[in-house]
């Protein structure tokens, strides 16, 4: 094994120490620490390569060093190396993110094969993580793509945020791939080899959403014959993401937030409370700042799901990825339906023209279609929905600026003609906001007061509907 590799080792006992550094020094650059405190200071400073670790430490355990450690995203291998000879235990630890266990009393021949083993995986790690940035230098990114600017910094900090146990709240309009996201956020991190459990909160009706979280006792409730885990059990020492959270009711969201701080939870119709280790995402279409102004979300629940949070951008702010996009589509969409597709440089033009209110979705379910439909293996404009072709939305959406000068009866008959509830709900905050900011002479703190918002509620919908100030 080349000396390069640093080997830091973290035990109170001086004898232990000692022991490891003659096993290990001839082959590793070896330092040491005698407690957790001492073991942060040269984990910054000395940079190891790999951690070996005692458990039972007066200051601080090595499970709570260990959980330190990945939280801060510090991906360096760990070996246990513990006097505690208990299955019980050995769990534990790999469940916090350690890579190997081993009770003292070991053969050094043996110590010296873990190590080599675990540095032989983590190097294994590193090639990978250097193969992956290539892969997203070209555009792709696990199941997603962009080669856009906006696509390559969310793609970074993913990579930045998914090695932590960070709690992270992904934002973005429908069809942008959050569930994606939050599946390649998962892949990345420690947790990769347990589950990632994904529960849509606003698929769910109110009575049913608790059960499905927590899970059930039998005969907790009329159809309850037997005892059921739910999604929190179900994602122990995984990933737990919650999708569309904006939708959840009042009264759950006061339990999913115990459950996050205390790290517990109580089946419904049971009283003992079930320790549970999952790292939670979260999604949502909907402005957080603005449904806790109103009342309808919880604010300690939101600051404490938006950790760190990621904005998935909306597939119009960066058409320059529809080409990479489209061309991946049509490969999928080919081999599934047993023929070949490609784009003719007019048809290409025709997608980038287009808004894509429905995003990625809608391009993928547009270029299905026309497959589907088209008599020639290139896809040319008059293969495409009309609504592309015409570059304009069904129902004939009226864009912002339009909105602006058309006179109040006017759009109110735009967006109630909308068949997309979403899309009416969007344009009719368009015309209300743009109405009370032209009634305050576009001051933002009159005009968030007048509506009831805080003004940086109000500053992150007007971006959000790219509503400025004429002149702008």
């Amino acid at each position: 094994m080349e000396k390069h590799h640093r080997i830091l080792i973290v035990d109170d006992d001086p004898a232990a120490r000692y022991a490891i550094r003659r096993a290990l020094e001839s082959s590793y650059d070896v330092v040491e620490a005698g407690g957790a405190a001492a073991a942060r200071a040269q984990i910054e400073k000395q940079r190891p390569d790999m951690v070996i670790l005692d458990l039972v430490m007066p200051e601080e355990s090595g499970i709570d060093f260990l959980r330190w450690m990945r939280a801060q995203g510090q991906p360096q291998p760990v070996l246990v190396a513990s006097a505690l000879d208990s299955a019980q235990t050995a769990v534990e630890a790999l469940r916090h993110g350690a890579g190997d266990y081993v009770v003292k009393g070991y053969e050094v021949e043996e110590l010296r094969n873990r190590v080599r083993n675990l540095l032989k995986l983590a190097d294994l790690d590193s090639e990978n993580a250097r193969l992956r940035r290539e892969l997203v230098a070209e555009g792709q990114f696990g199941r997603m793509l962009g080669r856009s600017p906006a696509m390559q910094r969310l793609f970074e900090m993913v990579e930045r945020a998914a090695p932590t146990d960070a709690t992270i709240l992904i934002l973005g309009e429908s069809g942008t791939g959050k569930d994606l996201l939050a599946h390649e956020i998962h892949a990345r991190s420690p947790r990769a080899g347990a589950a990632f459990v994904a529960l849509n909160c606003a698929a769910l009706p109110e009575a049913l959403i608790e059960a499905e979280l927590f899970g059930f006792e039998k005969g907790a409730f009329t159809g309850a014959t037997q005892q059921r885990r739910g999604k929190f059990e179900m994602a122990g020492g995984g990933t737990l993401f919650l999708d569309e959270i904006g939708d959840m009711n009042a009264v759950t969201q006061a339990k999913v937030l115990r459950a996050i701080e205390n790290r517990q939870i109580e089946r419904l119709g049971g009283s003992p409370s079930i320790d549970v280790d999952v790292r939670i995402i979260s999604a949502t279409h909907r402005d957080l700042p603005a449904e806790s102004a109103a009342g309808r979300f919880r604010d300690d629940l939101y600051y404490r799901l938006r950790v760190v949070t990621m904005e998935v951008p909306p597939l119009r702010e960066h058409k320059e990825d529809v080409a990479l996009l489209a061309g991946a589509f049509l490969d999928q969409l080919g081999a599934r339906h047993g023929r070949r597709a490609k784009l003719s440089p007019s048809a290409l033009a025709a997608l980038e023209r287009y808004d894509w209110p429905g995003n990625v979705r809608e391009l993928k379910n547009a270029l299905e279609r026309s497959m589907i439909l088209a008599r020639g293996e290139e896809l040319q404009p008059e293969d495409l929905p009309e609504e592309v072709r015409a570059a304009k939305p069904v129902a004939a959406r009226k864009q912002p600026a339009d909105a602006a000068t058309t006179t109040a009866p006017d759009k109110t008959e735009g967006f109630l003609a909308e068949s997309d509830f979403r899309e009416a709900k969007r344009q009719f905050e368009i015309v209300y906001l743009k109405q009370k900011l032209e009634q305050n002479h576009w001051n933002v703190s009159r005009t968030a007061a007048a509506v009831g918002l805080h003004r940086q509620s109000l500053q992150e919908k007007l971006r959000e509907l790219r509503v400025t100030r004429p002149g702008k």
